[in-house]
């Protein structure tokens, strides 16, 4: 879902493994350019590999916490109806992140190593989660833009070039376009209601806004590894490119729910057909990603609680799978 994971600092990742024999890299390369997909057993590069560890692993971290935002939602949803979408909606979003995870391990790296990283604040997971969601139209603003957004950026993610990833994104992507058209229909109630609700809808807007437009990543210019993940077909547009297409596509939603995007220097570029947007502020991303957003801490104490108490679910499942194995010996 979040093309941050390709802006992580990694010194072992400088595109290349030079250890590695060229003819074997160029023919890794060659499968590559013919649209290959490249297996769990197939020889790849190891920068490749890590590359991969660290953008599924942030996905699937980034599910997993996305959780928390909304699942306080719940039991204050305005109506049974509510209730029960928003539920499926959390369900889903836990069922990605075990895709996720599951697609990560074929890399040779295990789900508790994954977990571990998270939970002692060495993996990232996608900024946007370190937004509160402060009132119900929070959570409309979070399917329409944080899901859109990411539909944006796993359409692409279908045609990754690692075989288990891309597969896995098949299934995500189709339960995230639920999740969007479940945000925009609490959108278009809400600015179809009274003044309250309308001025909710787009306080909620004003918000997420500029944070939903820092998902798809730094500046192509800052990029760390993007112009390599494009070589390798990991990714298939870049984060600008994303963000504009993103740009073009809401900009007409907002209009015709009646909210005000909350950018004055917003225009429409008849030369180009865009929408052109103003300046994004990289020192509040920058921040956030560095530990120093709304919600960092509350979002990591909450994930260490919960793995903490759920311990005992983890040790009786090893158990009986334990027992079952012995019968079966």
């Amino acid at each position: 879902m979040y093309s941050q994971g390709l802006d992580q600092r990694d010194g072992r990742h400088d595109g290349a493994n030079t250890a590695e024999p060229a003819e074997a890299l160029a023919r890794f390369q060659a499968r590559i350019d013919a649209e290959e997909k490249i297996e769990a057993n197939d020889w790849m590069p190891d920068a490749y590999r890590r590359t991969l560890i660290r953008q599924i692993s942030q996905h699937a971290h980034s599910e997993i916490v996305g959780m928390g935002p909304e699942g306080n939602w719940i039991t204050r949803a305005p109506s049974l109806r509510r209730k029960a979408a928003l539920l499926a909606k959390v369900q889903d979003e836990c069922g990605h992140g075990v895709y996720l995870y599951a697609a990560a391990e074929t890399l040779g790296v295990s789900r508790e190593e994954l977990v571990d990283a998270l939970l002692e604040g060495r993996a990232k997971y996608s900024s946007i989660f370190n937004y509160p969601t402060l009132t119900w139209a929070d959570i409309g603003a979070v399917g329409w833009l944080v899901d859109g957004a990411a539909i944006m950026n796993q359409i692409p993610l279908c045609r990754c070039s690692y075989g288990p990833y891309a597969r896995a994104m098949i299934r995500v992507c189709k339960e995230e376009s639920f999740h969007q058209r479940q945000g925009f229909e609490i959108m278009l109630t809400l600015s179809r209601g009274t003044a309250a609700q309308q001025a909710m809808a787009q306080d909620a807007l004003d918000r997420l806004w500029w944070p939903v437009l820092m998902m798809f990543g730094p500046p192509d210019t800052d990029s760390q590894h993007s112009d390599q993940s494009m070589r390798w077909k990991i990714k298939r547009f870049t984060n600008d490119g994303l963000r504009q297409k993103f740009i073009d596509a809401t900009v007409p939603q907002a209009q015709y729910l009646g909210l005000t995007i909350p950018d004055p220097a917003l225009r429409f570029d008849d030369a180009s057909g865009h929408w052109i947007s103003g300046p994004i502020d990289w020192a509040e991303f920058r921040r956030v990603l560095a530990g120093g957003g709304p919600c960092n801490r509350e979002r990591l104490e909450t994930r260490r609680r919960a793995h903490a108490e759920g311990a005992w679910v983890r040790a009786a499942a090893q158990a009986h799978a334990a027992r079952h194995e012995a019968k079966a010996a």
